[in-house]
């Protein structure tokens, strides 16, 4: 009897560690020397609601796809082996006709739609080539929990969409690029050691946090930078009315103008946002950092507050670097 019970417990024990691997992996590459040559197919053929982690490894090349991890796909990570030559592309743009004639919107505009939940990426350049076309949306994310890392997210107006209210999403060492309002959505996110850079006098970040979150937009030791010849960035504006937004320890280019922030007037639907949107930094660092002149509606963070500001909280209990946690 005792020797049965070890055999469960060890089989047990095998089974609990089993389940920080990937139950499968398929690799995606452009000469066909893979299981696919398509992103989409590889992702298509994982099993809908399957038992752990599903490790998708994509191979250098650019892929012309239309991408959409629908919410049936869960725990799925998509790893590039460099996000520099590991690029996936597309160049919709709203008011663009698609296949069927109907013209496409912001939110359907995406090169890649992440719906499911538990989705992390790695090592992968995400691309929307349309640039001041219209609105055109290069990484929309709708699912919980996801995280992307090492990775670049290149487009032009509405560059990355973090969506939906109950949605937590986490980029870390990121590289993001665009023009108006390129970092947008209802999400609860944190950027950690990412690099933000603005193509456009214009504005970074337009969060629409809803009234019942405490967390919206925070910035963990980014670095803000712009294209030459820029000169005139805003942190952000309100999308909506309780947006939220913040700051610490970042590095702001001379680029980030003195009042920091945008209250987007002549909106009839929402006016007076900046009556109930929060706004904050902390520890702000470079040419663009000077705090004398914000705008009244803003807030510099104290020590104390930053307890609040931790990954657990912001996070409500999710640790990002935990898998499939």
């Amino acid at each position: 009897m005792k020797k049965l019970f070890l055999i469960l417990f060890i089989l047990m024990i095998d089974f609990l560690l089993a389940g920080n691997d990937p139950y499968i992996k398929v690799t995606v590459a452009k000469n066909g020397s893979g299981d696919f040559t398509s992103i989409q197919k590889a992702i298509s053929s994982i099993r809908d609601l399957g038992p752990a982690e599903a490790l998708i490894v994509i191979k250098p090349g650019i892929y012309n796809e239309k991408i959409v991890i629908p919410s049936s796909k869960h725990k799925i990570t998509l790893a590039g082996e460099n996000k520099d030559n590991t690029i996936i592309t597309n160049n919709d743009f709203s008011g663009k006709k698609d296949a069927f004639n109907e013209k496409i919107t912001t939110f359907n505009s995406y090169t890649l739609l992440v719906m499911g939940d538990d989705i992390k990426i790695s090592n992968l350049t995400i691309q929307n080539s349309s640039c001041n076309e219209g609105q055109a949306v290069s990484l929309h994310v709708e699912g919980d929990r996801f995280v992307i890392k090492n990775s670049n997210i290149l487009g032009c107006q509405d560059t990355t969409y973090s969506a939906t209210n109950h949605s937590r999403q986490y980029f870390e060492n990121c590289y993001i690029e665009g023009t108006t309002d390129f970092i947008f959505g209802q999400a609860t996110v944190v950027f950690k050691n990412c690099t933000i850079k603005s193509l456009a006098d214009s504005y970074i970040t337009a969060a629409a946090t809803e009234a019942d979150r405490k967390y919206g937009f925070v910035f963990f030791d980014c670095q803000l930078i712009a294209k030459e010849g820029i000169t005139k960035v805003y942190l952000g504006r309100p999308w909506r009315p309780y947006a939220k937004t913040v700051f610490i320890n970042t590095g702001m280019g001379k680029h980030i103008v003195p009042e920091g922030w945008n209250p987007w007037k002549g909106d009839k639907m929402f006016p007076d946002k900046e009556k109930t949107t929060y706004y904050a930094e902390y520890g702000s660092k470079g040419d663009g950092s000077n705090t004398s002149n914000r705008v009244s509606w803003s807030h510099q963070l104290t020590k104390k507050d930053l307890k609040n500001y931790t990954i657990e909280k912001i996070f409500d209990g999710w640790n990002p670097n935990m898998i499939n946690k």
